[in-house]
This record gives structure tokens, sequence and C-alpha cells, in this order.
């Protein structure tokens, strides 16, 4: 069964980006939310298996979406990625205490996220 991604990031151009990525490695039901609003009530509707999000977006950052899609859905039920374009060791203390399984930093290399992905879903 193919696994269900959500992507939550503000930036348009960081989207289509990661979703590009996912597609070529195999991952071909990639979802994409504008912010973290949005992506808390996609999570919900849609029940993605992953759902990788930003931590720099207005209203809703990245670390509260996460708290808000833990507290709603559990900790087993979908695996969330915070990602970020700062390198910031303080982000990845605080991404896993806002109950993240991974993070990792944005860059134009994409085998950091696709670890990632992977370590928490699997092969596409």
């Amino acid at each position: 069964m193919p696994k269900k991604i959500l992507i939550i990031d503000d930036t348009e151009t960081d989207r289509k980006i990661v979703t590009r990525f996912l597609n070529k490695a195999g991952y071909d039901l990639v979802l994409a939310a504008e912010n973290g609003e949005q992506g808390v009530a996609m999570a919900a509707s849609q029940k993605p298996d992953l759902v990788i999000t930003d931590t720099m977006m207005p209203g809703l950052d990245g670390f509260e979406t996460c708290r808000q899609i833990r507290a709603a859905h559990g900790q087993e039920t979908m695996k969330i990625i915070v990602m970020t374009g700062a390198i910031d060791a303080v982000d990845a203390v605080k991404a896993r205490k806002a109950g993240a399984d991974d993070y990792c930093v944005k860059t134009s290399d994409a085998a950091p996220l696709m670890a990632a992905v992977k370590n928490c879903i699997g092969e596409a």
C-alpha cells in the first residue's frame, strides 16, 4: 500500500522541491499544506503516514503544528519530521519535545531528508 505524505511549508518553492524529491524516490501520494493550521486540519482529514513540517511559518510554527498533530493523533498513528532552514541544535531538541520522530536541515541535497523519510516510514 502506498505511503501518504503531507508536507507543511509556507514557501511554495520548498513544497514543490520536497514533493519532487519524494516523487523521485517513489513516494507518489504527496499532499501539501501552506501553513500550520491547514496542515493540522489536513492531518486530521487525510490521515497521512508521514508529516514533514517546516519550523518557521506564520501563525502556527512547525513545533506547535507538531504538538497539535501529536495531541490529536497520538505517537503511533503518523510519523512527523520537523525540517528547518536554520542550523540550530536547540531546534532539534525542541522538535523532539514537540513530539517529532525525526529532524533535518533543509539543504539543496535531498539526502538528509530522504534518510529521515526512510527511517520513519521505510522504502516507497
